[in-house]
């Protein structure tokens, strides 16, 4: 077992007290502790990182990066691969909590505009009990009294609308959510990090170029066209000069002009998306290679949130089936 030296202990430790941090602040203190720039010594970087996750893999933790749907940017954070009971009992929200932010989860990726949003309103109109298991729906019709609500825990019936907005609240500052600048509801970063193996067992659409979940996307103009591409990677792909700007699902023009600001802007952050560690687990998509490629499930720094998202996923893959347009 290689033995990690006080160098990599810092990284470790900053991604667990801060959260997630950006691809800047991360190589920051990279540089800060080794005196090497990640961008000059991409292969220093990723060494430190590859032996890191080979010591955190012995207690199911991983070292991600991910790529935020909203700006754009890099993160990178500490996860937890381990979805059981012990996980959840750490978390410091409650189950009514944990199912209110399962339901928004469920909702903003059945948004069928590609906008990776809801809005304030409909979060909180989010019903608690389609999140209820259903053997737990079982047990409670069969010990439920005369005259209270079927299937429905008493912690659930009680969660009151500010409750629900405290939590909303809450999840927005530990960045399980994130708030846009137009009132709506997305998903925040931890998410992001969290949730890419849900994104795919849950056959959540993605985009054309990278492989990853297209939660906020741009939709291929074509009526009837499936595709739907992140707005980094329509950069990326139509800054090429020599790469023809067609929908590369159906053939048809696809009118988007990257302007030179834009072109720039993602330069650096499409040179800094480095492996961090290859992908183990089979992927259900054959096309395209993920632009961060990562795996694996639950919190980064803590009990994970995630780890009990898992418990609404049929309903959930029956859904985004039906309703969301699919290549």
């Amino acid at each position: 077992m290689p033995e990690l030296t006080w160098k990599h202990h810092t990284l470790i430790q900053a991604l667990l007290s801060r959260g997630p941090l950006k691809h800047d602040e991360f190589h920051k203190i990279f540089e800060d502790v080794t005196g090497r720039s990640a961008g000059s010594y991409e292969q220093l970087f990723n060494d430190y990182l590859l032996k890191i996750n080979k010591e955190l893999s012995y207690v199911q933790f991983e070292l991600r990066g991910c790529r935020n749907q909203y700006d754009g940017k890099v993160y990178y954070g500490v996860i937890n691969k381990v979805a059981d009971d012990q996980s959840k009992l750490g978390t410091k929200y409650s189950v009514p909590q944990i199912a209110f932010y399962k339901g928004i989860i469920e909702a903003i990726v059945q948004d069928s505009a590609g906008q990776g949003s809801i809005s304030n309103i409909d979060a909180l109109n989010i019903k608690l009990e389609n999140q209820v298991p259903t053997a737990t729906q079982t047990q409670l019709e069969s010990q439920s009294q005369p005259g209270a609500s079927v299937g429905m825990p008493a912690a659930f019936r009680n969660f009151s609308l500010s409750q629900k907005e405290q939590t909303l609240h809450e999840l927005v500052q530990d960045r399980w959510l994130y708030s846009t600048s137009g009132g709506k509801i997305g998903l925040g970063v931890r998410s992001f990090l969290d949730l890419r193996s849900w994104f795919h067992q849950n056959d959540v659409p993605a985009c054309h170029f990278c492989n990853e979940a297209a939660i906020k996307a741009e939709f291929c103009p074509t009526e009837g066209c499936p595709v739907r591409i992140h707005k980094y990677c329509l950069i990326k792909k139509f800054s090429q000069r020599k790469v023809e700007k067609v929908c590369p699902g159906c053939g048809n023009p696809w009118p988007y002009s990257v302007s030179e600001a834009e072109a720039l802007e993602y330069q650096d952050e499409l040179k800094g998306s480095t492996q961090i560690q290859p992908s183990t687990a089979p992927s259900k998509r054959k096309r395209g290679k993920s632009c961060i490629t990562h795996d694996s499930e639950t919190v980064e720094s803590g009990p994970a949130l995630s780890s009990v998202t898992s418990d609404a996923t049929n309903n959930l893959r029956r859904s985004t089936r039906s309703s969301v347009r699919l290549r």
